[in-house]
């Protein structure tokens, strides 16, 4: 009996991510089954463009698709359209989805994230986060995530806060805090702590 990986990638953006994913997914399907991953998710930026095609193309590699999104959050309201000097415009947060209601949350929020909160890229907030939460995992991201950015700015005990603002939307079985291994000095600190 072959074994499967004991590891499955849940942060991954296609070609669907412009300017940031360069992973075409039918090569990455390719990937994940020739290394035996038995799951693998892809969260292309504030979009789920390509999730029929990597669904039907993992299912067709015997690799469970997990779909996802990497939504852009705001600050304070999606309606904001506005940013005060030197403060974000907004913060990456990944979503996947865990079942049907999941899904149709998510495409409901990737829905509202264009129309509205546009503002550079389609963006979500608290508020309808809390609203259609159902269904989904959160991770909190990458560098760009609200809680690196408050570790990267020493306001730990602020990054406490909204990990456990994050726990209550989602539910404390369905929010995680991400790890990368990048080689890049800021996210080992933010891995640290």
């Amino acid at each position: 009996m072959v074994e499967h990986a004991h590891f499955v990638h849940l942060h991954v953006h296609t070609e669907y991510s412009l300017l940031d994913g360069a992973c075409r997914l039918k090569d990455l399907v390719k990937a994940a089954h020739d290394y035996r991953m038995p799951a693998l998710a892809i969260t292309d930026h504030g979009n789920m463009f390509g999730a029929i095609d990597f669904y039907r193309t993992a299912m067709a590699r015997g690799v469970k698709p997990i779909i996802g999104c990497e939504v852009y959050v705001a600050p304070q309201s999606r309606f904001e359209k506005s940013i005060k000097p030197g403060k974000e415009a907004s913060y990456h947060l990944v979503l996947l989805v865990k079942d049907e209601t999941g899904y149709k949350n998510l495409l409901k929020l990737a829905s509202v994230a264009y129309l509205e909160g546009f503002y550079y890229k389609p963006r979500v907030d608290k508020e309808i986060l809390a609203k259609y939460h159902e269904g989904l995992i959160a991770l909190s991201g990458c560098l760009k995530g609200e809680i690196p950015i408050l570790i990267l700015d020493n306001k730990i005990e602020e990054a406490k806060k909204v990990a456990l603002e994050y726990k209550g939307i989602f539910g404390q079985e369905n929010f995680f805090l991400e790890l990368h291994d990048h080689g890049i000095e800021e996210q080992k600190r933010v891995n640290k702590e």
